[in-house]
């Protein structure tokens, strides 16, 4: 009843609560995940090299149910997605499944945002969501 409460609060107040519900796979204390690069507001030029920190956690392939682990989904210009529900995969919501920590992304030129998401052995997101800040890039 106090979550209903606290949806309904959030709701009348116009902030949209980030983690309503969660998937059921628990994610460990202080878990954080974090774009090393690029950096916010940086102009790139071509493709690049996307690097991914995690920290109090460990990353494992899709399809391995250990606790405390989790892979990498990058979320491309959007977002993020339903927490109680698999990432989706597209060209916005990239699935890096077999525990990869970079990975080579091409944009088209113009400004697009990124952030990573860290989903369970089933692509569902973790309870609580380890997500990271959303960053701007701009490829030239």
């Amino acid at each position: 009843m106090q979550r209903r409460t606290m949806l309904i609060a959030c709701v009348v107040a116009g902030v949209a609560p980030r983690v309503a519900f969660a998937g059921p796979t628990p994610s460990p204390p202080g878990a954080q995940v974090y774009i090393i690069w690029p950096y916010d507001g940086a102009r790139i030029k071509g493709a690049f090299w996307l690097r991914m920190g995690l920290t109090n956690m460990g990353v494992c392939p899709k399809g391995v149910d250990r606790p405390a682990t989790g892979h990498h989904h990058v979320l491309i210009d959007a977002d993020l997605p339903p927490m109680d529900q698999a990432i989706p995969s597209d060209r916005n919501h990239l699935h890096f499944g077999a525990g990869e920590t970079e990975a080579r992304i091409e944009l088209p030129p113009g400004k697009h945002t990124l952030q990573l998401l860290m989903g369970d052995y089933n692509h569902v997101p973790h309870n609580p969501p380890v997500y990271s800040k959303k960053i701007t890039i701009t490829v030239e």
